[in-house]
């Protein structure tokens, strides 16, 4: 007798195949509209090579003659995290699609919902790495909630566009043994390389530490649109795959924390 999970996979990894093009489609057109930013001045140049030749010097950065006198380059300080109240619709319709290969997809965006308790002002907005420097993960308890008062009740929700890697998920259970009064749920719409043993015993220990981990499904995608992007007041049309992808993530998920 035949496995019955063989069939949905070939089924599954036959229709991935040919959505390809697509895929790179995507991808290249998500790397057209950040030169574009770039170009415009919304966005800083990618890489050390155009560090160097924005700024005097050539694809290297070593010096250049500019008319009778010699300009020098000038060193530009690694990405920094991007933070903000709501999210370019183009860039979360790429970032957040719970797609199972993540080709070109080397960000990740968190939004974030922060209730301190009582008398405490609610919290809301996103961060975003270049996986160059420190990860969103990571930022956000410096950037967003890095003081802690134990009488208060946190409640934090993050909604990412991929679940942590193996480091940052050493570090939230640390601080999450040292802030034992906050309460944690993290809303993925990928799982970073779940298939690595680091990654799946970095989940495990985060999920005994007391945070909720879920796959987003096809409302919590419709509730990021509404709460975190620059939508105009457009409703968010899903891909035809998301609740399916939001199944297979969440069985993978699933046999991770068991």
């Amino acid at each position: 007798m035949a496995d019955k999970k063989s069939a949905p996979v070939v089924r599954r990894k036959e229709r991935l195949a040919g959505k390809g093009k697509q895929e790179a489609a995507e991808v290249a057109e998500v790397a057209e509209k950040a030169k574009g930013k770039e170009a415009s001045g919304e966005a800083p140049a990618e890489g050390a090579a155009l560090n160097g030749a924005a700024n005097g010097g050539d694809a290297e950065g070593t010096p250049v003659e500019n008319g009778d006198f010699k300009v020098e380059p000038m060193e530009l300080p690694p990405f920094e995290i991007i933070s903000g109240n709501r999210i370019d619709p183009f860039f979360f319709k790429f970032q957040f699609k719970n797609v199972e290969y993540s080709s070109g997809r080397n960000k990740t965006f968190l939004c974030y919902l922060v209730d301190p308790g009582q008398d405490g002002i609610l919290m809301r907005g996103y961060l975003e790495d270049e996986h160059l420097t420190e990860h969103v993960e990571d930022a956000f308890f410096k950037l967003v909630l890095p003081h802690y008062n134990p009488k208060a009740k946190y409640v934090v929700t993050w909604y990412v566009s991929s679940s942590p890697c193996a480091a940052c998920a050493a570090k939230l259970v640390e601080i999450l043994k040292e802030r034992p009064s906050l309460r944690f749920t993290i809303f993925s719409a990928r799982l970073f390389m779940w298939e690595e043993p680091d990654i799946q015993a970095g989940l495990k220990a985060l999920a005994a530490a007391g945070c909720k981990l879920r796959m987003m499904k096809p409302l919590d995608f419709t509730y990021t649109w509404d709460t975190f992007v620059e939508n105009d007041c457009d409703t968010l049309t899903l891909w035809e795959d998301c609740q399916e992808n939001y199944e297979f993530y969440q069985e993978k998920l699933a046999d991770i924390l068991q």
